[in-house]
């Protein structure tokens, strides 16, 4: 039996809160499979399952928040038989069976045989179920005793409870299969559930759906709002807060912790710019790429032929990345800042790069990022292009030991073969911890990136 824990989803979290299960009891989940919906003082991340298995027992009701290593579910082995009760196999010995205490009918006269307990049968007045399907049949009008579980050893659940609810005579249409957080968030929005398609297992409705389902578009920034529309203005700002302190709390740590070198290089993009320009003349529209495909391939590469600057600084001492990590920092819409990892960067083809680049944004903007994501990084990158900023210095995430900083491509003059001419340059900054290399190595990283970007071939 494995243990499904509250995972540490980044070096400035403690603890979480679970907003959605994902699975149910009895469900079968592989490794990699997104089981819960937990929810950090930086973002909302869908966590996947480190085990295969089924889901034996859900030990956490959502909107609970705990500290990071607290069992959430446990899974047991999928080769492993549900707990049910039989009569002795050939391989047991002969003879009566074992009594349970816990289940052990009213006692028979001395030297009888007890009766085995069908693997299906349960005693009367007693029914294996948690505290919520018991609830919610009590609240339905609905025998538990009846019922036959679908969850593990029997044990009735609360879908078997609302498929009973549902089937009554006279009973109103059943409602939609949703989790707590989707029902909640449903309400916020004013979205019905029943117009829902579901995505999640067997075909519940997740929070992802109810978000895409919201009816019109958003209000225009002068309309008057109305008070759920306030009501989530003010949760939105709450968690923006929230946010904001969590990284003031682990910028202060890494300016005060780690002692910072600055290094910046100007690279001619001119070269690079031609192969962009042709590469997409000559590609579909869905495998075009953008300059940011090129400048994160560069500082995955420089990355792996410098590997001094990949790596942790951890017990006064350096411990290199088990791989190309990057992790690629994001703006999010209703303000704030993650930082989703991009797993072996530097073995991406550009056209793969940009496209889970594309759908890794994506999904940190719309709460939707997966745990295997927002971990692992060796080394970040800070890209304000976009924004019109020319040059970046940025403070190192601990427990990393370099960031690496990329401005707006500009047009500058520049001298070439003793001709001056006007080119694309780009500035190339690196932001490095004392403790792990010095200026010579840092420098070394900055002319491999400068190097791979006027080679674009070879990226």
């Amino acid at each position: 039996m494995a243990e499904f824990t509250m995972p540490s989803l980044g070096a400035d979290m403690d603890e979480g809160t679970l907003t959605e299960w994902l699975v149910r009891s009895g469900d079968h989940v592989h490794r990699g499979d997104p089981v819960a919906v937990v929810e950090t003082a930086k973002s909302t991340i869908e966590v996947e399952c480190f085990d295969t298995g089924i889901v034996m027992e859900l030990l956490v009701e959502p909107g609970t928040t705990v500290p990071v290593g607290t069992p959430l579910a446990l899974i047991g082995s999928s080769g492993r038989a549900r707990p049910t009760r039989h009569a002795p196999t050939k391989a047991e010995p002969s003879g009566p069976p074992a009594p349970e205490p816990s289940r052990e009918p009213p006692s028979s006269p001395p030297g009888s045989v007890p009766a085995p307990v069908p693997s299906a049968a349960r005693l009367p007045g007693h029914t294996e179920a948690g505290p919520l399907a018991r609830h919610l049949a009590e609240r339905s009008g609905v025998d538990l005793g009846g019922l036959h579980g679908s969850g593990p050893g029997g044990r009735v659940t609360r879908a078997d409870v609302e498929h009973a609810a549902a089937a009554r005579p006279g009973t109103a249409p059943p409602r939609a299969r949703a989790t707590p957080f989707a029902r909640r968030l449903a309400a916020e929005l004013g979205v019905d559930l029943a117009t829902v398609t579901g995505t999640g297992r067997h075909s519940a409705i997740r929070s992802s759906d109810v978000r895409r389902a919201v009816p019109g578009p958003p209000p225009a920034p002068h309309a008057p709002a109305g008070p759920e529309a306030s009501s989530a203005t003010r949760r939105s700002e709450d968690r923006t807060a929230v946010m904001r302190q969590a990284i003031a709390g682990l910028m202060s740590r890494a300016n005060r912790d780690i002692p910072h070198y600055y290094l910046s290089t100007t690279v001619d993009m001119a070269a690079a710019s031609d192969w962009l320009r042709e590469h997409n003349r000559r590609s579909p529209v869905g495998e075009r790429l953008l300059p940011a495909a090129l400048l994160l391939k560069a500082a995955a590469l420089g990355a792996r032929e410098v590997p001094d600057l990949n790596g942790f600084w951890t017990e006064d001492h350096f411990t290199a990345a088990d791989g190309i990590h990057l992790g690629v920092a994001v703006s999010l819409r209703g303000g704030g800042l993650v930082a989703p990892t991009l797993h072996h960067a530097d073995t991406l083809p550009l056209p793969q790069l940009m496209k889970t680049l594309k759908e890794m944004v994506n999904r940190a903007r719309t709460g939707r990022l997966r745990g295997s994501e927002v971990s692992g990084a060796g080394i970040t990158v800070t890209n304000l292009g976009d924004q019109g900023v020319e040059s970046v210095f940025g403070v190192i995430h601990p427990s990393q030991v370099a960031l690496v900083g990329f401005g707006r491509v500009v047009d500058r003059p520049w001298a070439v073969d003793g001709l001056l001419g006007v080119r694309p340059v780009v500035t190339a900054t690196l932001s490095a911890d004392h403790r792990a290399t010095d200026g010579a190595v840092g420098a070394r990283y900055l002319a491999v990136v400068a190097r791979l970007l006027q080679t674009p071939e070879h990226l």
